[in-house]
């Protein structure tokens, strides 16, 4: 049977190799030739090693079920709650921006490439959302995880600020949104605190959990 520290385990696994997977496009040719500064992640789905990301991001998709799933197992946040309803919109989200891939400019607009940009969008919302409101129930009698938590969630979500700004920028007669910020940085920014928030979470629970244990056992 497996247990909700397995569990837990894997959360954290997967997370971690898939971020680790996702840096490795980073610096493996040809990718490593993509300018990280401006370009997006998802420029990196439009090569050869497209798989490399769809792995990646399957990798922290599951990651973050997982950590949802435990969540609800241990009955720190109920299933029908707003916590849990935005981790599942992004992980969801996440399994579209692999199945549709981004907007090849070099060809052209593509439906595709818009309902991958949207679910972009909706995920970097869903996520820092899902964790703001999970930490203030998972951590009440913690506020050293519940606030690292908590920061790391408003950091991603202070990314979607800029970006946000930015449009508004363009509509009221600046350059373009995508000009606005390096929007390569700001977006691997977002991906690296939403990812961080994930595992606080998780890695707190496990804490946490290892100390009750510890303090129930007679002396």
């Amino acid at each position: 049977m497996v247990t909700g520290r397995a569990v837990a385990a894997a959360s954290l696994g997967t997370l971690a190799l898939g971020t680790v997977l996702m840096l490795s496009l980073h610096v493996v040719p040809p990718t490593d030739e993509i300018d990280p500064v401006r370009r997006t992640l998802s420029q990196y789905a439009l090569g050869v090693n497209k798989w490399l990301f769809d792995l990646a991001v399957l990798l922290v998709a599951l990651g973050s079920a997982l950590a949802f799933t435990e969540l609800v197992r241990r009955r720190l946040v109920r299933p029908l709650s707003a916590p849990v309803l935005f981790g599942a919109l992004w992980t969801v989200c996440l399994l579209v921006i692999v199945w549709f891939t981004k907007t090849d400019w070099t060809i052209g607009p593509s439906m595709g490439g818009q309902i991958h940009r949207y679910a972009s969008v909706v995920a970097y919302l869903a996520l820092p959302l899902a964790i703001l409101l999970a930490a203030r129930t998972v951590f009440a009698d913690a506020p050293a995880w519940r606030h690292t938590a908590q920061a790391f969630g408003l950091l991603a979500l202070g990314g979607l600020g800029v970006l946000l700004v930015g449009f508004v920028r363009m509509l009221a007669g600046g350059g373009p949104w995508w000009r606005f910020v390096p929007l390569g940085l700001v977006e691997r920014l977002m991906g690296a605190f939403a990812v961080a928030a994930v595992a606080v979470v998780v890695l707190g629970v496990l804490v946490r959990a290892k100390s009750d244990d510890a303090v129930a056992v007679p002396a």
